[in-house]
């Protein structure tokens, strides 16, 4: 094989997740590789130990595969040690990378492409694949968080997290389960376990949101409901009653009032308290979610009072 990178430096480092990142051996290939691609695309990278570009395509892979959320995964084959996968596929240079679906290879490239070529080559396979098992896992467990199952929610949640310990949707989902009922501490605590990678992902914005509303929420106020709408009628100017009331109602469940309570702060003064009213309003859509009646009345109604 041609001799492209430098002599002297260590082996690639393993893959990280072992649910979705492995190495993969002449022996194994059959069940790693062949078996696996028949339930979800499955990658090879050929590299060996000496090969300088096998170390810079290797945790890009890596980082990309992670990123999909179990849609495909990586089987990492040292072709000095195992040259008959290698001498198969009849590679000539290295590093070579296939992508194998049903049993056969259907994708591929050579050399340490540029990190947005490996994000496409993924997001092909990964659009090719349908649902996996683990999203179909995750969806189940969504679906009984919403249908008030608390106890199968949260079983459904950490049977995903045994297959894959770093899925943020898994992660997020199982904080918002310890967000319906109160446990705050552990609600952070999971959503602490969040890779860096993925904090940005749409489920734990989300779930950060909500962790951070139930947290305002539960600062202690002058009075209820009741007093704070008092203090509103009394001085529609009291923005700081009137944020306060809007955190009592999304706390209650009353999605529109409260989106209505901030509004109107934005209207009267946006600038207030550094924006405070707008930044929420962000935060509450998230929990809310995108297709939730308040989010996209809110979202409207935000635009046209900025943008007026």
């Amino acid at each position: 094989m041609q001799e492209t990178a430098q002599a002297g430096l260590a082996p690639a480092a393993p893959g990280g997740n072992s649910a979705l990142i492995k190495d993969g051996t002449d022996a194994s290939f059959e069940a790693d590789v062949l078996a696996a691609s028949r339930e979800v695309p499955v990658i090879i990278d050929l590299w060996a130990p000496w090969c300088g570009p096998c170390r810079t395509l290797g945790p890009t892979l890596e980082k990309t595969v992670t990123a999909a959320n179990g849609a495909v995964r990586l089987v990492k084959i040292n072709v000095d040690e195992n040259p008959v996968i290698a001498s198969q596929l009849r590679v000539q240079s290295i590093p070579a990378v296939y992508a194998f679906k049903d049993g056969q290879p259907v994708d591929g490239f050579l050399g340490a492409v540029p990190e947005s070529q490996v994000q496409q080559f993924v997001q092909r396979l990964a659009a090719a694949s349908g649902p996996t098992k683990l999203d179909m896992l995750l969806d189940e467990a969504e679906a009984a968080r919403e249908d008030g199952d608390a106890a199968a929610a949260d079983a459904l949640f950490g049977q995903a997290l045994k297959s894959d310990s770093g899925n943020a949707r898994a992660l997020a989902g199982l904080a918002q389960c310890y967000l319906d009922g109160g446990d705050l501490v552990r609600a952070r605590e999971t959503l602490d376990l969040v890779p860096p990678a993925k904090a940005g992902e749409a489920p734990v914005r989300s779930a950060r949101a909500a962790l951070e509303l139930k947290e305002i929420a539960a600062a202690p106020v002058a009075g209820g409901s009741a007093e704070l709408e008092a203090k509103v009628a009394a001085n529609a100017n009291d923005h700081q009653a009137r944020f306060d009331l809007s955190m009592q109602y999304a706390n209650a469940g009353r999605r529109m009032d409260a989106v209505d309570q901030l509004l109107e702060i934005v209207s009267r003064d946006r600038a207030w308290n550094d924006e405070a009213a707008r930044k929420q309003l962000v935060n509450l859509f998230e929990v809310f979610g995108p297709k939730d009646e308040a989010t996209t009345d809110g979202r409207r109604r935000l635009s046209s009072i900025l943008f007026a």
